[in-house]
């Protein structure tokens, strides 16, 4: 029974199908990529370009020395075929055939030997077999009117291979083809020779393998669409080439890519190309590949580019796979959704009426319980929050509009001028500052350097009130001088400072601004009392916290009060939300200091 029902609970669970479906369409193709992008490697184009270039000639180096090894395994078997050589031997001693059978024992021989070097070739590549005695006898796999074995001995090379000791080879490299039929289809061919010994030290024959030099170039031509592969001897000439007009010259950009800085990458006319290089150890010979770098980035560019596509239908694939089988799995949660929906655009009567043994179908049960509250809550928030905002912004932002008492007090100044009173003339023109501030309300964001030249006037009116004075400091940063900052929040800071942090007597007032990430930074600090661990302790929970007026009140006396902090930021923070920030650092007996982070206002965005 026990069994029974984990079985019948399991598929039901979403999130056991969450889960199943999660692995199977997201890891799946996210393994697929890895394998990809494992397989093709993400160095630089130009390493990559190169790499492939060396890649294509280690390629076409395996086909040639397997051609190469070919033609050294024919030459091996001859040499090496106990048969051949007691027949060839016999013969190149001065074998007679005598008696009735004289002839077919002649026949019989040549015939084993023919047949044994057409064995030799008629599963490989085609090659012209060519066995040549010290008498003048000779054994091929070619008819001889195509060509006279004997015709080799008058070769300029020929005599070069009496030098020859053992197993070694002689690669007699491109020369003219000397078979009539194949003459046409290629006009040169590739040699190799060995010796025939017997007991002695002088060779009683040779044998001579040769293949088509097409048979080389053929391979060359695989890769012709964007590379130019070509053979080279010893002292760079060409032995085989795509073109075969090109063959016997010499290559031309061999003393130039010794002198490049980058071996790899010659510039020839104008244009780049990527050569690569690769000895034949059996030969001698050097395989010499060179691709056109712009062709050979375009290729990789392709490459990448249908990895690109390939990754994407594979994700695009998956993800239409999981968007079906999750939406079919989630069909409840799209009427949760429209029910929500529905809720948030203040039709709260409405229900899911969703109900199931799985999460979705308690999630439905709880969402309908919770209607009724929320409905009721929502009201009371958006009730209790509107007229608080309202309440914060008139407390924070109402300023006194007098203009009867600005233009007063205009007058007075020019009459207390008129009088010779300086000192009280210039007392009234900055109240008549701060005036005009207050009643321009046109609107609430100013430049810094505004709210400034306000702290400025205020400062010197308070020292005008106060016996000792007090310095005011600045060190603005003039590419924070025009942001736009909202009006007054400076000043309740600095009244906070001279009263509370100075009390009333001489210190120092110092402003900075500085840009930070995305806004500015700005500074405020003082000389006076600061405050205790404790007290600060306090003002940054209320400020954290927003503390209502009544708990204010309670701040210790004659320390520094949170009241204008409060203001701050509680302001700040209607204005800016949670981009702003404030830091307050005091020590008692040496000062405090407060820092504001104030981000810079976007398109929309409201002081």
């Amino acid at each position: 029974m026990i069994t029974g029902r984990k079985t019948l609970a399991w598929p039901r669970s979403f999130r056991f199908k969450l889960m199943v479906t999660s692995i199977v369409c997201i890891l799946l193709p996210a393994f697929i990529t890895l394998a990809v992008y494992n397989m093709l490697t993400k160095d630089t184009v130009k390493e990559e370009a190169v790499s492939q270039a060396h890649q294509k000639l280690e390629l076409v180096d395996g086909y040639v020395t397997n051609l190469f090894h070919y033609m050294l395994y024919i030459a091996n078997n001859v040499q090496n075929d106990s048969e051949m050589n007691v027949i060839l031997k016999a013969v190149a001693a001065g074998k007679v055939y005598e008696g009735v059978n004289a002839e077919y024992e002649e026949f019989t021989d040549r015939s084993k030997i023919t047949n044994k070097i057409d064995n030799m070739t008629v599963l490989g590549d085609k090659a012209r077999v060519t066995i040549l005695l010290k008498n003048g006898t000779h054994f091929a796999n070619y008819p001889l009117y195509e060509y006279n074995p004997n015709l080799i001995r008058e070769e300029p090379w020929f005599d070069r291979l009496n030098q020859l000791r053992g197993l070694e080879s002689f690669w007699i490299g491109t020369t003219p083809t000397v078979f009539y039929q194949d003459k046409t289809r290629s006009p040169h061919q590739i040699s190799m020779a060995r010796t025939l010994r017997g007991g002695g030290l002088t060779p009683y024959g040779y044998v001579i393998v040769t293949i088509l030099e097409d048979q080389v170039s053929s391979i060359f031509k695989k890769l012709q669409a964007d590379q130019e592969t070509m053979l080279l001897d010893a002292e760079g000439k060409m032995m085989s080439h795509p073109d075969p007009q090109r063959i016997g010259e010499a290559f031309p950009y061999a003393e130039r890519a010794g002198k490049q800085a980058d071996p790899n990458i010659i510039r020839f006319e104008g244009e780049s190309y990527i050569v690569s290089t690769h000895k034949l150890s059996l030969t001698g010979w050097e395989l010499v590949s060179m691709t056109p770098y712009k062709k050979a980035v375009y290729k990789l560019n392709s490459i990448f580019s249908r990895v690109f596509m390939i990754q994407l239908a594979s994700f695009f694939v998956f993800l239409l796979l999981f968007v079906y089988l999750i939406g079919t799995f989630t069909r409840p949660l799209v009427r949760l959704g429209r029910v929500a929906e529905t809720v948030q655009r203040g039709n709260l009567e409405v229900r899911s009426n969703l109900r199931g043994q799985d999460e979705i179908g308690y999630l439905g049960e709880s969402f309908d319980q919770m209607l009724d509250r929320v409905k009721a809550m929502i009201s009371e928030i958006t009730m209790t929050q509107a007229r608080k905002r309202k309440a914060e912004l008139a407390m924070l932002q109402a300023q006194i509009n007098p203009h009867f008492l600005f233009n007063v007090l205009n007058s007075i100044r020019m009459k207390v001028m008129r009088s010779g009173d300086a000192d009280s003339a210039a007392m009234i023109s900055s109240l008549s500052k701060l005036l005009r501030m207050t009643i321009s309300q046109e609107k609430n964001a100013i430049p810094l350097h505004d709210e400034i030249d306000t702290i400025v006037d205020y400062v010197k009116l308070m020292n005008m009130r106060q016996k000792e004075k007090a310095s005011l400091v600045l060190e603005l940063d003039r590419d924070t001088l025009m942001v736009a900052v909202p009006r007054f929040f400076l000043q309740p800071i600095i009244e906070n400072a001279l009263i509370h942090g100075l009390s009333q007597r001489a210190g120092y007032l110092f402003i900075g601004s500085e840009q930070a990430e995305g806004g500015i930074q700005i500074k405020v600090r003082d000389d006076g009392q600061g405050m205790s661990q404790h007290t600060l302790g306090l003002l940054r929970t209320k400020l954290m916290e927003s503390v209502e007026k009544e708990e204010k009140q309670h701040a210790p006396v004659n320390k520094f009060t949170s009241m204008g902090l409060s203001n701050v930021y509680e302001r700040m923070r209607i204005t800016y939300g949670e981009r702003f920030e404030m830091e307050v650092k005091s020590e008692e007996g040496h000062g405090t200091e407060i820092r504001l982070y104030i981000p810079r206002l976007e398109a929309g965005d409201d002081v």
